[in-house]
């Protein structure tokens, strides 16, 4: 027995599928069992249908009868047309299967049903999709892509940037989380990643993002930033950038972003640092490569093994400084703009030209090869970053505006240091301000930690200025006198030294008067 059903647009005629039952029937009748219409009658099947399970030995499946004439056919070639004047535009503003169907309605006189404009848009956007080639990948390659992920750290919600590194042939993956995609965290990732795979690929795959492209000359022409070509020279890779849009062509590091993203980061995680979270990555990294995947005759880690035995280069024997350097100026206020940011610089430096060293975790600042000043790096914006010890040369000269200053708004000081303040105060009136201010100045180059015991000994013997303050403090920087210790030494404990006749010293002061 056949029976029939529509399927977008096509009939579609089912016949008996089981293969034993068709092998049963073929049996019977060819070997003369039972005759053709016993058959019929027994399996309750049409006439025809037994003449085509005599013709073949095993099911045809169905067979496609050409559709019946549907009033949609004439507003086909409007559909396609809206489909590919949507390519053209934000895929937010590309038409839905309902707007479609209205705008047939409303602009060209359709007076069918929704149903059949939904299937036939749905048959046409699966006839347009992009088909792929599927590619293989030799050992020592690698690819690199970024991602997204929201993360709580310290208790506050922050989306971080996700740099993943793979090496398609073993699926070896490396992640980390930074704060933003910058130079700074793409150096960086790169210098973990081959530290992680303990090797370097001999070629990396890459988008076009302006961190590594300075200007696109070509199909495949580049021309790359100065801190790209820095890295490359150092880890002695070859790149290769994908073509303008099309990210499959690194769709192996694409897959493995959402891969990490769903299998590492979900839950959202709750950590009290990036660096706690990067070590969480990478625990979880390396405990990827035990997995074994379909297709695959050992696991990751032995498939990097050998990927790192005979594909991978060498990590170069000195150590890659992952930063960003970047030349400007201290302003008026002592201070240097980076990344939307302010730094302070000693007051002595304002107005000087200044290099800007940073990091993913610092930002150093230097002056003619001298290390000037060294911050936290901060990825927030518009924010000001003072060191109050910078300021104290200044305040010593303007001491009138100590209380006012900007860069010691929240500086906490030990309870100490205020009742030296308030003591320098009464001893010098006017002039105590600036005393306290020439102790201070002392951080410029000692801890605050040794300030602190020198002004507590100050107290402790009641000093009035701020020079014995100066002179504890360095004498606490001299080394203390080391006792001799016979422990551990028995066979000195065995000496025994005679006792000094001072009568001997005597006579050497009697000859000498003599003489």
């Amino acid at each position: 027995m056949a029976c029939f059903r529509r399927v977008r647009g096509w009939q579609v005629a089912w016949v008996i599928t089981d293969m034993e039952l068709w092998s049963e029937v073929r049996r019977r009748v060819l070997t003369g069992e039972i005759s053709k219409r016993a058959a019929c009658r027994e399996y309750n099947i049409h006439w025809r249908t037994l003449q085509k399970m005599l013709q073949h030995a095993e099911p045809p499946g169905y067979r496609r009868q050409k559709a019946r004439p549907s009033k949609l056919d004439a507003y086909l070639p409007v559909i396609e047309e809206i489909l590919t004047s949507d390519r053209k535009v934000h895929r937010k503003q590309r038409h839905t299967a309902k707007r479609i169907f209205e705008r047939l309605r409303d602009e060209h006189g359709y007076d069918g049903g929704e149903t059949i404009v939904k299937d036939a848009v749905r048959a046409l956007r699966q006839q347009s999709r992009e088909v792929f080639l599927p590619l293989s990948h030799r050992p020592g390659e690698a690819q690199v892509d970024y991602g997204f992920a929201d993360v709580y750290v310290a208790g506050e919600l922050m989306k971080v940037a996700l740099f993943v590194m793979t090496l398609p042939y073993s699926d070896g993956l490396f992640i980390q989380a930074f704060p933003r995609e910058c130079t700074e965290s793409f150096l960086e990732g790169h210098k973990r990643a081959f530290e992680f795979f303990g090797g370097v690929p001999t070629r990396i795959s890459f988008d076009n993002s302006k961190i590594a492209v300075a200007k696109i000359t070509g199909s495949r022409d580049r021309t790359v930033t100065r801190e790209f070509q820095r890295l490359k020279s150092h880890y002695l890779f070859a790149e290769h950038f994908c073509l303008v849009r099309r990210p499959q062509e690194k769709g192996h590091v694409e897959r493995l972003v959402d891969y990490a993203r769903h299998n590492f980061l979900v839950p959202v995680p709750r950590v009290d640092s990036l660096e706690l979270l990067n070590e969480r990555l990478t625990a979880n990294c390396r405990a990827d490569l035990e997995r074994q995947l379909r297709g695959k005759f050992a696991t990751k880690l032995v498939l990097l093994n050998e990927e790192r035995q005979h594909h991978l280069q060498s990590l170069p024997k000195q150590e890659f400084e992952s930063h960003r350097i970047v030349l400007t100026d201290a302003n008026t206020l002592s201070l240097v703009r980076f990344d939307r940011n302010d730094y302070s610089v000693p007051t002595q430096f304002a107005h000087r030209p200044v290099t800007v060293v940073a990091t993913v975790d610092e930002v150093k600042l230097v002056f003619e090869d001298r290390l000037i000043a060294r911050h936290q790096r901060c990825w927030k914006k518009q924010q000001f970053l003072f060191d109050p010890v910078h300021y104290l040369a200044l305040l010593e000269r303007k001491p009138g505006g100590f209380d006012h200053a900007r860069p010691l708004e929240d500086w906490e000081l030990p309870v100490c240091f205020g009742i030296l303040r308030r003591r320098l105060e009464a001893e010098f009136a006017g002039n105590g301000t600036r005393e306290f201010i020439k102790v201070l100045r002392l951080l410029e180059s000692h801890s605050i930690a040794a300030l602190k015991r020198a002004v507590q000994h100050g107290l402790e013997i009641n000093i009035t200025s701020s020079d014995p303050i100066r002179l504890i403090i360095e004498f606490q920087k001299e080394e203390p006198i080391a006792l001799f210790n016979l422990d551990g030494r028995p066979h000195l404990k065995l000496v025994r030294v005679a006792q000094t006749d001072v009568s001997v010293y005597q006579s050497l002061l009697t000859e000498g008067t003599t003489l």
